[in-house]
């Protein structure tokens, strides 16, 4: 198999930062090659050097394609040449349809006029490739996180695709959809097309690249030509031998601090439908409760209406917390009675990414570093220092922009933000979520210990290793419905996914029924 791509003594330096340290990379026609390391090990640095992200003339080495020297100038001169990136950021337009995001500045047109048809065409011919059955006009901003990222590797695809580079792909997907995703990159392999997959996931890794490339502190550690075991490479991405994944914990579970009862919310996009039907549930102190269900099964929306109502309108059902009436309404109401909600969406809802660490940690709790209602800066320093060093927050000072920490940095920055509201109740909305090995072990372990000092915890996770690796019980939903809960040491996998099977035979003969 011969060599498609080379890249030769890569440097990339940033202010004070030297991002990369003469790395080297060879792909071969037609492989998936994995490239891995943990968060800032410089993996999307070096393939937005190769986009032409970062210009030819911001680094130092050399990329040859085909053989061939290429310089280029920005992402066009690279998908000119057929090598597209997918970024783990969404470049998507809410506003726009999935139709019209796909072929944004690629146009199908005949003399200048957009053909709408052939576009739609297109679109639902691209959205059958991976597994979306959306109509070609729906709004993108209407669909959830999963969802549009497989209107960006549409996207991709809608292009001539040589090269194609995805960064974290199936970071927002849960199980069923990333089987379905791979499976797709084993057809394109087929087809002779390249790729470089960027993912924390080792064992989807393991199922579907032919070769893999390790990073760690911008330098290149191992080559391979061949899967190795997922203990090798843990190893050498984190210079140290991780053997067990999630901490030990000896869980002291207390009375129940919260409880839920007919919870119902109407989806503010089809009112008729319910994106939380009549949800139950109790909440007990130092708990780690985990909810499980495939993507739309209504978790995140479950959390948002709790939280101050930030998703629907609740039609229905009543919330107490230590066995009085809670008003949950408004989300100051909710943080005043206890509740915080770390969003899986910490770029755009979690964080305020072009200011720094030490404005965004305090920002839920203002009041905490204010005299007199004026933010005391001492106070907000103190604060942000004493968060950095408690959470280990990776950064070079605390006046670091976030949006250029790695990911599991920027994870911790939004769980000190909540951390120092001090909520009785948290609740954890895919919080390893694009995050390498380490730093997930980072985050397991603050949440183990935030159970041990009482607090109750929601975590909402599409991986089932974690929720079986950290919860103490688990509940699982289907269609908006609560259909099945468990102790964590009485499940499984096969068990919880029987479940929601179950619950989707049941809920179809009910509809045939009713029809």
């Amino acid at each position: 198999m011969d060599t498609i791509l080379e890249m030769r003594g890569i440097t990339k330096t940033f202010p004070g930062v030297r991002a990369l340290d003469d790395v080297n990379l060879a792909v071969r026609r037609g492989e998936i090659r994995a490239l891995v390391g943990e968060n800032g090990a410089g993996k999307s640095t070096l393939m937005k050097v190769l986009s032409g992200v970062y210009p030819h003339g911001s680094y130092d080495g050399e990329i040859l394609f085909d053989g061939e020297p290429v310089k280029f100038g920005g992402i066009t001169d690279s998908e000119r040449r057929g090598i597209v990136i997918i970024h783990q950021e969404l470049a998507l337009v809410p506003q726009m349809s999935i139709a019209e995001n796909i072929f944004l500045g690629n146009e199908v047109a005949t003399r200048g006029v957009i053909d709408r048809n052939a576009t739609n065409d297109r679109t639902a011919a691209l959205l059958a490739k991976v597994g979306l059955r959306e109509s070609p006009e729906a709004k993108v901003g209407d669909l959830g996180m999963g969802k549009q990222q497989l209107v960006e590797i549409a996207k991709a695809l809608s292009k001539r695709v040589r090269l194609l580079i995805l960064d974290e792909p199936t970071s927002s997907l849960n199980e069923r959809e990333s089987d379905a995703l791979l499976a797709l990159l084993d057809e394109l392999r087929s087809q002779g097309i390249t790729a470089i997959l960027i993912s924390h996931k080792l064992n989807e890794i393991s199922k579907i690249a032919d070769s893999i490339t390790v990073l760690r502190d911008g330098a290149t550690v191992a080559h391979h030509d061949a899967m190795v075991s997922e203990e090798q490479i843990v190893r050498e991405m984190v210079g140290r031998s991780m053997e067990n994944r999630y901490p030990d914990r000896a869980p002291k579970i207390g009375e129940v601090v919260m409880q839920v009862r007919d919870w119902t919310v109407a989806d503010p996009l089809r009112p008729e439908r319910h994106a939380v039907d009549h949800v139950s549930f109790d909440l007990r102190r130092g708990e780690v409760l985990g909810f499980a269900g495939l993507m739309g099964a209504g978790r995140t929306e479950l959390a948002m209406s709790l939280f101050g109502q930030s998703f629907g309108r609740r039609l229905s059902g009543t919330a107490s917390i230590d066995g009085r009436p809670a008003d949950l309404s408004t989300v100051p109401r909710a943080i005043a009675a206890g509740l915080a909600y770390v969003t899986e969406d910490r770029k755009s809802l979690g964080l305020v990414l072009e200011d720094n660490v030490r404005r965004n940690i305090p920002m839920a709790n203002l009041p905490g570093i204010a005299q007199g209602g004026v933010i005391d800066r001492m106070r907000e320093r103190r604060v942000a220092e004493d968060y950095r060093r408690r959470v280990n927050i990776k950064t070079p000072s605390i006046e670091a922009r976030t949006v250029n920490l790695s990911g599991g940095n920027q994870q911790k920055v939004v769980l000190s933000k909540w951390l120092f509201a001090g909520p009785e109740i948290l609740i954890l909305d895919e919080p390893t979520r694009g995050i390498d090995v380490g730093a997930k072990y980072e985050i397991y372990t603050i949440i183990r210990d935030l159970a041990a000092a009482g607090k109750a915890i929601i975590v909402i996770s599409s991986e089932m290793p974690e929720l079986l690796g950290i919860t103490d019980r688990i509940c699982v939903m289907n269609e908006g419905r609560l259909v099945g809960e468990m102790a964590t040491s009485d499940a499984s996998q096969e068990r919880i996914m029987e479940m929601i099977l179950r619950s989707a035979r049941k809920l179809e003969r009910a509809e045939h029924g009713a029809a």
